[in-house]
Parts: structure tokens; C-alpha cells; sequence
């Protein structure tokens, strides 16, 4: 049992998200990072599937009522070694300062956490309010049977993100100039403040648009890049709607590659 003490800025249970009922307006949700998660989940045997923490910038207070075997990854804390799985004994108080960069942590515990699945995932959707509630201080969490899977004997090495973000043509690329292209790629883009699990929004120059008719909503996804009337783009995140009324002129190959940026965070782009 994992007692949350203080959940710090924003703490919320994920898992792989809920892949394949976007048909019926579900968004996928799930880990932003989800390379940083299956690693965590990894180092403790988890399954890839098993419910952990995702921490926005740390701040996580936490108490191990039973002896637990945890690991840390995505973002660095104090508090808590970085990807190695820890040994925690019962009634251990985890303090989790805040990463001095990145800003996702994941936090697996062995065995996963026993949280309530929606439409089968333990994924907490901001936008939608499918899955449990984000922690708040005092909330009790179980964990499930340890796995069968081993704890890794050895440690990771953190991920870095080197060069520009890869991107594929997106469905409404002929909706923008020639101009708007190079602009997107050629760009420092920064993220804004208001960026969140739904979009990562960009601030740069104006994409500008051949067509400027409205576009009836379509189809979207995790990743891509839609860019509204004042032509900033939003890169989509895991919380995202499943459909948009602005044009996509873009698509990110993999959406881990903006996961980790903080508002000020500079990103460029190429296809």
C-alpha cells in the first residue's frame, strides 16, 4: 500500500492508454512518455501494460506502508535514484524534489498499482475524465501480486533527446504556403506556458495558409501538429479529442519527443 502525502503540482495514474475506440470519441490517454514508463515498469519486472505515477514536475510525497521495490525514471528528482530499481522498506517516507530539467517522472511500484480500470486502462484522462481522479493528499493506493518478472540488475541510462523532432506530411499539408513549411522546420520554436497533457502549444511565427475556409472536424491523434486561426501550431498530446476542426499540417513520428519540454523549452522540427 502506497499512502500520497502531498501529490506535488500534478500527479496522476497511467498506463498504456486506451488505443482503438477513438471511433467512439475515447482518447487514447496514457503515459505522455511512454518510453520513460515501460522503463520504469521494466526495472521493477513489471508487464509494459502496469499502472504507475506520472509526475509533473516532482513534488511527490509519498509513504511505502508495506515494503516495496520502486524505480524512478523520465525526470530526475532528488530524493530518489534514478533508473535503478530501490528497495524500500516498510513506513519509508519519499520526498521527490523537483527535476532541474525534464518534466514527466515516472514512478513504478512492483506488482503495479491495483487501480480501477475504465473501458480497460487505469489511465487518468484530463480532458475527458475517463479513469481515477488525479492524487490528492491522503489517497491510499494498493498494489497489486508481485509479477513474475524479475527486478533488473541493472540500471538504465537516461534517454537524450538529440536534433530536431521527426515529423510526417500531415493530411491537410496542401491547406498551408510553401513558406509555412520551411517556417516549421527552420524555426526555434518555444513552448508556451499554457502547454499541457492535451497539447504542448508553440509560440514562433505565423504558419501561413493557402485555404483560410473553415475546416469541418475530422479525425486527429496523439502527435499531431493542428494549427489554429492564429497559425502557432499545438503539437496534440495523449489527452487530446479524438477529432479537430483546424488543419494538421503535420504528424510527430514519436510523441515522446516533446514530452519532456517545459514552458521556454526550445524544439524544432524536420520531416
Amino acid at each position: 500500500m502506497i499512502e500520497i502525502v502531498s501529490p506535488g503540482p500534478l500527479t496522476t495514474t497511467q498506463d498504456l492508454g486506451r488505443p482503438g475506440s477513438a471511433a467512439l470519441g475515447v482518447p487514447r490517454s496514457g503515459a505522455f512518455d511512454r518510453a520513460a514508463a515501460a522503463l520504469a515498469n521494466r526495472l521493477v519486472g513489471n508487464p509494459a501494460d502496469a499502472a504507475l505515477l506520472e509526475l509533473t514536475l516532482g513534488g511527490l510525497v509519498f509513504r511505502a506502508l508495506d515494503a516495496a521495490t520502486v524505480a524512478l525514471t523520465g525526470a530526475a528528482c532528488d530524493g530518489l535514484g534514478w533508473g535503478t530499481p530501490v528497495s524500500l522498506p516498510a513506513g519509508s517516507l519519499v520526498r521527490l524534489g523537483t527535476p532541474r530539467s525534464g518534466l514527466r517522472s515516472y514512478l513504478a511500484v512492483r506488482g503495479g498499482l491495483a487501480v480501477e480500470r475504465v473501458l480497460g486502462s487505469a489511465s487518468t484522462d484530463l480532458l475527458s475524465g475517463l479513469g481515477p481522479e488525479r492524487l490528492t493528499a491522503g489517497d491510499l493506493l494498493a498494489v497489486d501480486p508481485q509479477p513474475s518478472g524479475p527486478v533488473s540488475e541493472q540500471g538504465a541510462t537516461p534517454r537524450l533527446r538529440t536534433g530536431p523532432a521527426l515529423l510526417l506530411p500531415g493530411p491537410r499539408l496542401d491547406w498551408f504556403t510553401p513558406e509555412a513549411s520551411t517556417l516549421l522546420t527552420t524555426t526555434r520554436w518555444l513552448v508556451r506556458p499554457d502547454s499541457d497533457r492535451v497539447g504542448v502549444r508553440l509560440d514562433g511565427p505565423a504558419l501561413p495558409r493557402i485555404d483560410a475556409t473553415e475546416l469541418p472536424s475530422e479525425a486527429t491523434r496523439p502527435g499531431a501538429l493542428q494549427v489554429p486561426p492564429d497559425g502557432r501550431p499545438i503539437v496534440f498530446g495523449p489527452d487530446a479529442p479524438v477529432t479537430g476542426g483546424y488543419p494538421v499540417i503535420a504528424v510527430l513520428a514519436d510523441l515522446d519527443d516533446v514530452a519532456q519540454l517545459r514552458p521556454g523549452d526550445p524544439v524544432s522540427f524536420r520531416f
